[in-house]
């Protein structure tokens, strides 16, 4: 819940173990890879690709023919697929390239009982895939991350949605965390967020104040900067939000926490197992 990262490179590590060479050798040598055996958080993971390009990964508990399983906490098989068309749907959502990653990540990360936060390619220190995630409670833990990475790396060497080599980061939506959904506006009414409107709503397309509530398919907000002789209370339609995030103040960091503690208690998730790190 409070911003952990799972970062898995795509791409080849410069050192081959000789002998891993020497076991898959005859297996790959009409296609010319090389297998790197990579250890990350104490997990197996092996990386198979012509040199140069993005690798194929196939880490453990991947069953053909099927997205990932995982034995992660609180996970099971019968979670119901949450698709776009549900009542609590993302209303803001990506465009272009991050469009079409978060089409392609959406149904395994889905599958698994999770939800998909947002999506979003950037360049910092590399090409990195960043996607956020969340189960339905608001939490993410150490091994969900995980679990997702598993889930949607296969997927992502299928589709092949991004030409180039990237870093693929799992993510927990963190405190100031984007609001996407409906649920979102009324989780954190009470608390101070920036929204983006896509058109002009009440002749502004930028906002900044306090989530009041929703009516209808509006959200009511109050805003902290206006000017004098301007209405303190906006209302934006939820359709027209393109980007909204909340903003990190004393009172959201006390009641982030007082979540965290109420869920890992309810959940019996263990402390070390959630990272609390802003």
């Amino acid at each position: 819940m409070f911003g952990y990262q799972f970062v898995e490179t795509f791409g080849f590590d410069d050192d081959v173990y000789p002998l891993m060479r020497i076991i898959v050798w005859p297996l790959y040598l009409a296609l010319a890879v090389e297998l790197t055996y990579t250890i990350r958080k104490s997990q197996a993971v092996v990386r198979v690709g012509p040199s140069g390009t993005r690798s194929f990964l196939w880490p453990d508990h991947i069953e053909f023919g099927f997205y990932a399983k995982t034995e992660s906490k609180l996970l099971t098989d019968t979670n119901e697929h949450m698709d776009e068309n549900s009542a609590d749907a993302r209303l803001v959502k990506e465009e272009g390239l991050d469009a079409v990653v978060a089409s392609v990540i959406a149904p395994p990360i889905e599958d698994l009982g999770f939800r998909l936060v947002r999506a979003r390619m950037f360049d910092h220190n590399g090409l990195t895939m960043q996607i956020m995630a969340e189960r339905p409670d608001g939490t993410m833990s150490v091994n969900d991350c995980e679990a997702v990475s598993r889930a949607i790396s296969p997927v992502l060497d299928v589709e092949d949605p991004v030409s180039q080599a990237y870093n693929l980061e799992i993510s927990s939506p963190g405190i100031d965390r984007p609001l996407v959904r409906r649920s979102d506006f009324e989780t954190w009414a009470g608390h101070t967020a920036k929204i983006e409107s896509a058109y002009l709503v009440e002749g502004r397309k930028r906002w900044r104040g306090l989530l009041v509530k929703l009516e209808g398919d509006d959200l009511i907000l109050r805003r902290d900067n206006a000017a004098k002789g301007e209405e303190v209370e906006a209302r934006i339609p939820l359709q027209s939000i393109s980007a909204a995030n909340l903003i990190l103040t004393d009172e959201l960091v006390r009641e982030a926490l007082k979540r965290d503690k109420a869920l890992r208690t309810a959940n019996d998730i263990d402390d070390d197992d959630l990272n609390t790190d802003n």
